[in-house]
């Protein structure tokens, strides 16, 4: 398996007043919302740079005369209709650039907070064993511990409370199949009882009576995705802490400035 992955930063999408990021973003782009003296994408490309695990940089959703500060080779793609099309544009890219290439990183620009170090433990974590995709989740515990009143929202597992990280590995293969049933998933990812719905009512069934673990669920949704999925249950909150509403802004800006004090 690859020891050096490249990664795609989906930093697409520009709030419109309809969103309640807007009121912060005030019309641009998301991913340039200025956190703690830089572009808020920028802090997650310096955990990327940061990182002896990361290749080469494929930002999808900003202009190519975007400035950001790395020593990678950076290689801008413009913004599709949806996150699924931004993501396999993304992978188009990378299996273009690199065809040995087997998986890649998925990156969200909205979770700055993130280190090399968390970089470094999901590439190695995941490098571990041999699978299509690789999904994070935090635990309620690890999340509201290190980031309370985060209001993020928890699909309640027999075994833990888990919410979605925005840091993961896919198979540039598995990623490419499914494509329907990828874009219902994503348009759902907010709430992971719709989420099972799409992936069998006996999932949805299990997950209300809170029967199902994090190791069954992972069974089951590999099944039902036809690929071999492994469920990473990462140590850091950050990977999870994404800034979709303002008091989260709020709250990784105090975050990232009390970091950049030090």
């Amino acid at each position: 398996m690859d020891t050096v992955i490249d990664a795609v930063v989906l930093a697409g999408g520009t709030p419109t007043p309809t969103d309640l990021i807007y009121s912060v973003t005030g019309g641009k782009p998301k991913a340039l919302l200025p956190i703690a003296g830089k572009p808020m994408v920028q802090w997650v490309v310096d955990a990327l740079d940061g990182s002896p695990h990361v290749g080469s940089l494929f930002v999808v959703g900003l202009p190519p005369d975007t400035r950001l500060k790395t020593s990678r080779s950076v290689h801008f793609l413009p913004d599709g209709q949806s996150m699924l099309e931004n993501i396999l544009n993304g992978m188009r890219a990378v299996k273009q650039q690199r065809q040995q290439s087997a998986h890649i990183l998925l990156a969200s620009a909205d979770i700055p907070a993130i280190t090399s170090a968390m970089v470094d433990w999901t590439v190695t974590t995941a490098l571990q064993s041999d699978h299509d995709l690789y999904y994070s989740v935090v635990e309620r515990r690890v999340m509201e511990e290190r980031y309370p009143g985060s209001k993020r929202s928890y699909v309640h597992l027999s075994d833990a409370d888990v919410c979605g990280g925005d840091l993961n590995m896919v198979r540039l293969a598995a990623a490419t199949e499914n494509a329907d049933l990828w874009q219902r998933l994503i348009a759902s990812r907010k709430s992971a009882l719709k989420q099972a719905a799409l992936l069998g009512y006996d999932l949805l069934f299990l997950l209300l009576l809170g029967r199902v673990s994090v190791a069954k669920a992972e069974r089951m949704v590999s099944r039902r995705l036809h690929l071999k999925g492994r469920v990473m249950l990462s140590p850091f909150a950050e990977v999870a802490m994404d800034v979709d509403k303002p008091f989260q802004y709020e709250l990784v800006r105090a975050d990232l400035e009390r970091r950049a004090a030090r």
